[in-house]
């Protein structure tokens, strides 16, 4: 492309050129002919050849007017050129642009390491099979024991520039490339050549010609190792067998039961010997488990096959071991559960013996009734524990299991219906979290603190010291109050409402309430207490004063004080509280305003 452009320019200044060359023989020769013809003008009665020459000029003048009209139309052939083609460079980068947004490149990948991205087609060849080639050529090279990554070289040409290592073709680069990548031809084949460099580099110092001798060497290290740990194996379990065929003679006895001898003592050395024996090629095995990945790992080209031959011979022993893990919960649980049921039957029995022989009495049970219920009892705990311990098993489909499993739940739904749905509502309310130990709530007409939650039943202590019980199916079925939650999250809002006569200005009514709600223990001032008249009576307005606390176990003492406090504020303000109602004539009649509310001997008193 750049040559392309190179030779237009150039053809058309010399067309420029020979432009001003036609139009300067053309004017020299117009003023040769002027010459000549006025001379001829003077001479024309006595040179008659002169007409030739003058017919030879004019066709000479139209050659060079030809001439210059060739020139002018290949000048604008040019041009359009030209034009044509910035116009179609600049669509192909536009389109180009527009197909960046929605298109993804295909990246070079070689030894798991991304070079580059293709976009565009080669030589026949999609941007997926460049990627694959490319990347063949470049890790073939790049697993050579010989190599020398600054070698690669760069050849270019009208049409592509080549990325090189001696006379291999690593990457071809075109102008749609460069388009694509935002540069110039050049400039991507310089980065690209870095990056091949570099990755070449890096894998020459793994593949080089010392790593296969550090390799070889490590090799000969794991071969060696695993002779010697076989040797150190059969030299232990040479000195374990002595040591088994001493115990024969000092430690070892007879196992019996009962009367009945089950193994004798060289019963016993032949088992321990054959599970010594055992241990050792289980011992080798996991050795060779060990060694036989490492010596293929050791190689590139045969890491793959070591993961492997890993997989094919730790997938059948990853089974069996997982299997035996896996059930060694299972099989603590069916322990638990067979201890817990067998001292429970023995306490059963034992409770049951003593009632039977008259030592422990039961009112309306009578003694003879002592072994038959501990029979049924013992019966289902038996069943329980079987349809408890059953799903533990390895392949427990049966459908035993289920009628069992029906039979007590039926027993159990019909004998303690009541009992059941009191421990679904405590999961319920653990879950929903009304309310937690501690908190001060109001249940139905029940106002306290919580102190005891249980699986069946909660326990409230109310202001007054009175425990009580409240089942957990009872709480679920009624609507809860959290006083404590919400003073501790939002800020407790108490609220007293008093009415005061139409003569008294509201505005000052309003300021001696927050002044009274501001000034009681408890009633914090951030948000600050607020006042709303609820009605308009026909004897008086209804005030209500707001404040916000945030200990609602103090409640009821709050409340007191509050109520303290706005009776002194407008004792003290000289305003009376019409509530209950007063009928009084203002004709000299005293007001309602107590003369002395009592605080001047408590100051006195403090004095």
């Amino acid at each position: 492309m750049v040559f392309r452009r190179l030779f237009i320019w150039i053809a058309f200044f010399s067309a420029i050129t020979v432009n001003a060359q036609i139009l300067n023989k053309v004017e020299s020769l117009l003023k040769r002919d002027t010459a000549v013809h006025a001379t001829n003008v003077k001479a024309a009665s006595t040179v008659m050849s002169d007409s030739a020459r003058i017919a030879e000029l004019q066709r000479e003048l139209e050659q060079v007017r030809l001439q210059e009209a060739n020139a002018r139309m290949e000048m604008e052939s040019m041009k359009l050129g030209l034009s044509a083609d910035s116009v179609r460079l600049a669509m192909q980068r536009h389109h180009i642009d527009s197909l960046k947004k929605v298109t993804k490149g295909v990246p070079l990948v070689v030894d798991e390491d991304t070079l580059l991205y293709f976009y565009t087609n080669r030589g026949g060849y999609t941007p997926a099979q460049r990627a694959e080639m490319n990347a063949a050529l470049i890790e073939k090279l790049g697993n050579s024991l010989v190599l020398y990554p600054d070698s690669v070289k760069i050849e270019s040409t009208d049409i592509v520039t080549d990325i090189m290592y001696k006379d291999k073709v690593l990457i071809s680069l075109t102008d749609k490339d460069a388009m694509w990548e935002g540069v110039s031809r050049d400039s991507l084949a310089l980065r690209d050549r870095a990056i091949i460099v570099a990755k070449l580099t890096d894998m020459n110092a793994k593949n080089g010609v010392w790593q296969l001798v550090k390799r070889i060497v490590y090799l000969i290290l794991i071969v060696v190792g695993q002779y010697v740990l076989f040797r150190l194996t059969n030299w232990l379990f040479r000195k374990l067998k002595k040591r088994i065929l001493l115990l024969k003679e000092i430690k070892l006895k007879p196992f019996k039961i009962q009367e009945y001898e089950l193994l004798d003592t060289a019963k016993q050395v032949s088992l321990l010997l054959m599970l010594a024996n055992l241990g050792r090629y289980l011992f080798m095995l996991v050795q060779l488990l060990f060694t036989v990945p490492l010596v293929f790992i050791v190689f590139p080209q045969t890491e793959k096959l070591a993961y492997t031959l890993l997989g094919y011979l730790w997938m059948p022993i990853r089974q069996i071991l997982k299997g035996i893990v896996d059930y060694i919960p299972n099989l603590f649980t069916i322990v638990v559960i067979w201890l817990a049921i067998k001292y429970m039957i023995r306490l059963i029995r034992y409770l049951a013996r003593e009632v039977e022989a008259e030592r422990l009495k039961i009112n309306v049970f009578y003694p003879d009734w002592a072994m038959p219920t501990y029979h049924i009892v013992r019966f289902l705990l038996y069943a329980f524990m079987i349809a408890m311990i059953y799903p533990y098993l390895p392949g427990a489909n049966s459908g035993v299991f289920q009628g069992i499993s029906v039979f007590v739940g039926l027993i159990v739904s019909l004998g303690s219906s009541t009992v059941i749905a009191n421990i679904i509502a405590g999961l319920v309310i653990t879950y929903m979290r009304p309310y937690k130990l501690g908190d001060r709530i109001k249940l139905n007409d029940t106002t306290g603190n919580v102190v005891e939650k249980t699986p069946l039943v909660t326990r409230i202590r109310t202001p007054k010291n009175e425990l009580i019980t409240i089942p957990n199916s009872f709480i679920m079925s009624s609507h809860t109050v959290n006083y404590s939650s919400s003073a501790r999250e939002y800020g407790l809002i108490i609220h007293s409402e008093v009415t005061i006569g139409y003569d008294a200005p509201w505005r000052k009514v309003h300021q001696l309430l927050i002044d009274a709600a501001l000034n009681t223990p408890g009633v914090i001032d951030d948000p600050r207490p607020f006042v709303l008249e609820t009605s308009l009576s026909d004897w008086y307005p209804v005030y209500q004063i707001n404040a916000y606390i945030r200990d609602a176990d103090r409640l009821p003492q709050i409340y007191s004080n509050l109520h303290q406090n706005i009776q002194d504020y407008f004792n003290e303000a000289g305003i009376e509280i019409m509530s209950p109602h007063y009928m009084a004539m203002r004709d000299g009649n005293e007001t309602t305003i107590p003369k002395n509310d009592g605080r001047e001997k408590k100051e006195d008193s403090k004095g």
